[in-house]
């Protein structure tokens, strides 16, 4: 192992030369019947880091026509997630990977290591979260505060009447909250463990509550790309949990998703929906991350299929019963794009036709060439269900130099119906709101 650090430089230079174009557009893998290529098989994988930079001065990303963005709050320290509460204030979980020893061994761990910490993943984490409020009604947050700190990687959040829930990395927590407090300072309860331990290769644990605040669903990632660590380390993983906040008792809710990570309540129909991110290493085209409704112990492919019944050959010993009941995701977002954040529009100030529709962070690709996603989009949706092509809303995190000045992750509405993007590279949360022009032609 020694050796090791000297044979990465040249196992680095490979792999930046290993990436031959993709002959496809990106949104030829969008929609809900994405085109879908033969898989390749390289010795070294793809590797198509976009170095992070930040923004300087009064940078900022390019707003689709119709839309302006502004800056809701900067010198953060690696945003990751939002949640707004009742009351408006938004809350921002501030977080990074823990420390998993087992997830960096070996000559592929090392490998992902250097290249995560190009892309600006290797920060500690700050662990905790900051509540932001605007307290003029001029779009900026003029105050914060701590709300919760000394967690362990903390991502999702949810508050059912005055419980807050946390998802840690390895359990949800229960605090007591008190309406409009700036933070928390009463001790936490664990509601229930989670899969989590020395590898803990997909770390983020998002959380969403039901309607009627008597289930808590969790997403836990894949502890792998493909099961190569044996299906043994994926108990419980790859997954959304439900849990009885109640009782601490959980279930699988549904399983074969590789790392699903944003959720929300579709507005119309109320199902379930989350965004997921597909496996690497079968090419610049392969596998669609995807957006899709959630069944009650529905089982989505991984590891042994992709996109429906795809056989991927790398798990063995391979399981034909799964594949047969895999089911086919509602909706591509691309290849690679790393789509993170999800919520549905159910506010009044943006236009119509976006009422149902979906926003998607998509965190943008380090495996692909050329680059994808590292922007914002909308889905549009009618009757409860997509429909039609994926519309950018925010883009420009990538400057002509290929360096990424932001990453967009998790997205949420703030009280007053304007959209919220967190830019865990750019350390902002970003507001995106009808231009000037679009509400004078509203009028």
């Amino acid at each position: 192992m020694d050796k090791l650090p000297g044979l990465m430089p040249i196992l680095l230079v490979l792999a930046a030369c290993a990436g031959t174009p993709s002959d496809l557009p990106i949104d030829a893998g969008s929609g809900p019947n994405p085109t879908l290529p033969q898989p390749e098989s390289k010795p070294i994988p793809t590797v198509n880091v976009a170095p992070a930079k930040g923004w300087s001065g009064e940078q900022k990303p390019t707003a689709a026509t119709g839309f302006a963005v502004s800056s809701y709050a900067a010198d953060l320290d690696h945003p990751r997630w939002l949640y707004v509460l009742p009351n408006g204030d938004v809350l921002v979980a501030e977080t990074n990977a823990p420390e998993r020893p087992e997830d960096k061994k070996g000559i592929k761990g090392y490998f992902m290591g250097k290249a995560q910490k190009k892309a600006g993943a290797g920060t500690p984490s700050a662990n905790r979260i900051t509540l932001l409020r605007d307290q003029d009604g001029d779009g900026k947050a003029e105050f914060r505060s701590v709300f919760l700190k000394d967690l362990n990687s903390p991502f999702g959040m949810a508050l059912v009447g005055n419980d807050f829930y946390v998802a840690n990395t390895d359990a949800v927590m229960r605090y007591r909250y008190r309406v409009a407090s700036s933070f928390i300072d009463g001790a936490g309860t664990k509601v229930a463990d989670l899969p989590a331990g020395p590898i803990n290769h997909h770390w983020t644990k998002n959380l969403i509550a039901s309607s009627d605040g008597k289930r808590l669903y969790v997403t836990v990632g894949s502890n792998s790309n493909v099961a190569e660590r044996g299906m043994e380390n994926e108990e419980r993983r790859a997954a959304i949990l439900e849990i009885d906040p109640a009782t601490g008792s959980s279930r699988v809710f549904a399983s074969g998703l590789r790392n699903p990570n944003g959720m929300d309540w579709q507005p119309q129909s109320g199902a379930l929906w989350t965004a997921v991110n597909e496996r690497d290493e079968l090419g610049n085209d392969l596998v669609p991350d995807y957006i899709t409704s959630v069944k009650d112990g529905g089982f989505y492919g991984w590891p042994y299929s992709y996109y429906g019944r795809h056989v991927d050959e790398r798990p063995q010993p391979p399981r034909p019963d799964l594949v047969e009941k895999a089911i086919v995701p509602d909706y591509a977002l691309g290849s690679h794009t790393a789509s993170l954040g999800l919520v549905f529009y159910d506010s009044d100030l943006l236009p119509q036709r976006y009422r149902g529709g979906a926003f998607v962070g998509q965190h943008g690709s380090w495996n692909r060439q050329p680059l994808a996603g590292y922007r914002v989009i909308f889905v549009p949706f009618s009757g409860g269900r997509p429909t039609g092509k994926p519309e950018e809303i925010l883009t420009g995190f990538v400057d002509d130099e290929e360096n990424a000045l932001g990453r967009p992750v998790g997205v949420a509405v703030d009280g007053r119906g304007a959209l919220l993007v967190a830019d865990d590279v750019g350390n902002r949360i970003w507001r995106v709101t009808p231009s000037q022009q679009e509400l004078s032609s509203a009028k």
